[in-house]
């Protein structure tokens, strides 16, 4: 691989995107207006929800009132034996709520005083965690009929007194939920949408093959039209960042370099993949078609409207095939829990994975059609 010929194709490439004032318009305008658009929460009912459970009191009281949880279908018990076991859990993304039943639980049910347990929820999913919130609340204020006392002829208690607790999120705003996510959509659709369109404008007409016959190989070629783009997209996170905090009171918990790196990473995801459109497309009408059709599924299954964990478990198989998924994780890990490399290590893997089967994928591409 030639540096010099690099260099051209890339001053190329910027010249060509400064000189449409259209284009850098939409570059420039549209995740901007994104961040402020998407920054509302959309709600998804509860249903198979998993729900860490630490029963302290092991009486049969205790037992009757996760019984009577479960049996909603709202929600599936998972016994634990610690609350580091629920913050961890949390962390790791395999639940988002947690129910704690104290000791003397049973006895309150006896004496017929109004027992306390203590709910707590994942306020990084604050979608999710609201509902649950709400799910789990009327559960347990309907459970004081069935938890009768038999032993003091004490008048039944109305219900189950709940302690709230979130964490990582404790008003459970959504805004930082939607804010974080909306990263994931415009990086994935926007750059997509734009990568193809503009190459396929290029073959159209003729300047992509005078460029295919040129002594620049195909990973040049490939380079050439992704470092531009992926350059002005990584400016727009950056704004887009800005934004958030100065417009929305929105910040990253985490580390904002850190963010910005990884972000610029998927940047480069998205491009191969809306190059792979483009070289599959014979024109811009059908490259826009099939970015829309796959913008669809990234909305509904990516995680940035509405929670994984709260999907059919084939669709949450499905979910896991968009790179899209797995980088709205590690936005919102940065953002709502302030978690670093050694934390996302997995997800990063498995992007780093999307990345190279993408731009092999691309660049395999590029060379049919030279």
């Amino acid at each position: 691989m030639s540096f010099r010929r690099l260099r051209t194709l890339i001053l190329r490439e910027i010249r060509a995107t400064f000189r449409d004032a259209f284009t850098m318009s939409i570059l420039i305008a549209t995740p901007l207006g994104a961040m402020l658009i998407f920054s509302f929460v959309l709600s998804t009912d509860v249903m198979g929800l998993r729900l860490a459970v630490l029963d302290v009191d092991g009486s049969s009281e205790s037992r009757q009132l996760v019984a009577d949880v479960a049996a909603g279908g709202s929600f599936i018990p998972h016994p634990v034996d610690s609350r580091e076991a629920i913050t961890d859990g949390m962390r790791a993304g395999e639940i988002s709520a947690a129910l704690i039943i104290p000791p003397g639980f049973g006895r309150a049910v006896q004496e017929g005083r109004a027992p306390e347990v203590q709910a707590i929820y994942d306020g990084a999913e604050a979608v999710l965690a609201g509902n649950a919130e709400g799910a789990l609340g009327g559960l347990l204020a309907a459970t004081g009929g069935r938890l009768r006392g038999g032993g003091t002829g004490s008048p039944a208690p109305r219900g189950v007194a709940v302690t709230t607790q979130v964490l990582f999120n404790p008003r459970l705003d959504g805004t930082p939920f939607m804010v974080s996510g909306t990263f994931g959509f415009v990086l994935s659709f926007l750059t997509t949408l734009i990568t193809a369109v503009t190459i396929v404008n290029e073959r159209q007409a003729g300047t992509f093959d005078q460029l295919q016959v040129t002594p620049a190989t195909s990973l040049e070629i490939l380079l050439g039209k992704l470092l531009p783009l992926g350059f002005v997209f990584s400016v727009d996170v950056a704004l887009m960042v800005v934004l958030a905090g100065v417009v929305l009171g929105v910040w990253p918990h985490g580390s904002i370099p850190f963010f910005l790196v990884v972000s610029a990473f998927y940047v480069m995801v998205s491009l191969s993949l809306g190059l792979i459109f483009s070289a599959t497309s014979q024109t811009a009408a059908e490259a826009v078609q099939k970015t829309v059709l796959f913008s669809v599924p990234l909305v509904q299954l990516s995680g940035f409207a509405f929670p994984i964990r709260n999907m059919p478990t084939g669709l949450q198989w499905v979910a896991e095939l968009f790179p899209a998924t797995h980088y709205i994780r590690v936005t919102r890990a940065i953002y709502l829990r302030g978690e670093g490399p050694l934390d996302l290590g997995p997800e990063l893997l498995v992007l780093f994975l999307f990345a190279a089967a993408l731009v092999f994928m691309a660049l395999r591409t590029l060379e049919q059609r030279a």
